[in-house]
């Protein structure tokens, strides 16, 4: 047997194995009336453990290629094509095959385990269940009649809610629009995914903020494009780096989060503001801002949003009541020219068949209920309380083991570690095992030795307890050194 396996290859080795195998299976390699190698021999002959061979064996008895029979080892299956039995799809093949990417291993077992109500979680970027306006929403399900249809609704979204938004953005956050530049979504998510697909093509530039919530998005990477970083400092992006990435490569769209920014908590300030709107109207290049933070700001300072100061245009602009009232109730918008958002609504058409009419309705009663803005009123309170326990907390138990900065609004802080070549892994395992978790630095920026910590999801004895323990693991890890 001449063949070896690539040890360098990003495919696992039984996979490489079973692909040979079944090549050498339809072209006589190996011929129908003699055993297969044994898994033993295989083993020995590869170099790799038996349980490598087992997995590539399984995988060509799933395909229905083979057959192992106790005593007489394993065969080619003498139906290969199927005549008289069924073949099991390779599942695996279908699944590594697919042009939608997953979601990073360590993002994977971050949410597998954020499930877990027995941790800490200071991972999850969410609203904690005490933070919902449970008896408002009540109230409406139970006293107020439904208004619109159970069948399919407008394509952009239920008329009356689009609406109510036209006339909540314009007070809340200066931005003046009209019903028809408004599209419906499921949560800023889906907005993201929309544009992605239809306004760009494969290998088309883009420019994403570094850090970013971004970052371990596998939309962009899916859909081919080409991503460009702009580090992220404490008051945003360098315009000036934005104008040096589309000299070099052609920027065709920025994703940008100006308020509260994930994970930093950074704010971009206005005279920035300004020079990115500046730079988007010279060169002509979109500006998708998103804006799950803004009204959580501490001060109750309102900073103009990217869109509100847009003259031209150039600002697709999205937002979401997921971070500020409810993520299950999944309402997130879109607002930009008609014709985009028309084609948008189009693209969520063939996905969905719309919004649902009944969700639509419960947010749009509760923004004209005088109950949001006391909703309101009270999540930044608490959410202020929450980010001063977690900032005592890291200054209690970890003092110049991290630097970080208090962010004046949002839900996340943003910290880098101190310790010099840890390892990030091992950190999050053993942190796990002391019952918090929370989201490592590298899953949302380029750069290393971070950690993004989210002071919305428990409340503050949990926040100082779950910070203990993350000290815990890290002198522990330190110690092992």
């Amino acid at each position: 047997m001449n063949w070896k396996p690539d040890r360098h290859a990003k495919k696992a080795i039984y996979k490489q194995l079973a692909e040979y195998m079944e090549k050498g299976i339809a072209d006589g390699t190996f011929p129908p009336d003699k055993p297969l190698p044994s898994e033993r021999y295989l083993a020995n002959t590869l170099q790799v453990n038996r349980s490598t061979v087992v997995s590539a064996y399984d995988e060509l008895e799933a395909m229905g290629l083979i057959e192992r029979n106790r005593g007489s080892g394993t065969t080619i299956s003498k139906d290969i094509w199927g005549i008289t039995r069924k073949r099991i799809p390779s599942w695996n093949r279908y699944i590594e095959a697919g042009s939608f990417l997953p979601n990073l291993p360590v993002t994977q077992k971050i949410r597998k385990e954020a499930v877990d109500h027995k941790l800490i979680n200071l991972a999850t970027g969410e609203l904690s269940e005490d933070l919902f306006p449970k008896s408002a929403l009540r109230e409406i399900t139970a006293t107020r009649s439904f208004i619109g249809s159970l069948g399919y609704d407008h394509p952009q979204g239920s008329e009356i809610l689009r609406t109510t938004l036209a006339n909540h953005i314009k007070t809340s956050r200066g931005i003046d629009t009209n019903p028809s530049s408004i599209l419906i979504t499921s949560g800023a998510q889906q907005a993201l995914h929309l544009i992605v697909q239809c306004l760009l093509k494969p290998g088309d530039a883009v420019a994403i903020e570094d850090p970013s919530y971004n970052f371990n998005l596998p939309i962009f990477k899916s859909a081919g494009l080409k991503i460009h970083y702009l580090p992220v400092h404490k008051d945003g992006i360098n315009p000036d780096d934005l104008q040096a990435l589309y000299k070099k490569h052609r920027i065709k769209m920025i994703f940008l989060n100006p308020d509260f920014h994930n994970p930093t908590g950074s704010s971009l300030n206005i005279k920035k503001r300004e020079a990115i709107l500046d730079i988007s109207s010279k060169l002509g290049i979109p500006v998708v801002e998103d804006d799950p933070y803004s009204l959580t700001a501490f001060s109750g300072e309102k900073r103009p949003t990217l869109k509100s100061l847009d003259t031209n245009g150039n600002v697709l602009y999205i937002s979401s009541l997921s971070k500020i009232v409810a993520s299950g109730l999944r309402i997130g918008w879109i607002i930009g020219p008609t014709s985009v958002i028309e084609r948008l609504s189009d693209a969520k058409q063939q996905i969905d068949f719309g919004h649902s009419s009944f969700t639509q309705w419960i947010a749009n009663d509760f923004l004209q209920s005088s109950n949001f803005n006391l909703h309101i009123e009270h999540l930044v309170k608490e959410l202020e309380r929450r980010r001063d326990t977690i900032v005592q907390s890291l200054h209690t138990y970890l003092k110049d083991e991290v630097t970080f900065y208090a962010p004046q609004g949002g839900i996340h802080i943003w910290c880098q570690v101190m310790m010099e070549d840890y390892n990030e892994t091992q950190l999050l395992e053993e942190s796990i095992q002391r019952g918090v978790i929370y989201v490592p630095g590298s899953t949302m920026g380029s750069q290393k030795g971070f950690v993004r910590f989210t002071y919305a999801r428990e409340d503050t004895e949990s926040i100082d307890e779950g910070i203990k323990r993350f000290a815990e693991a890290l002198h522990c890890l330190n110690g092992k050194r």
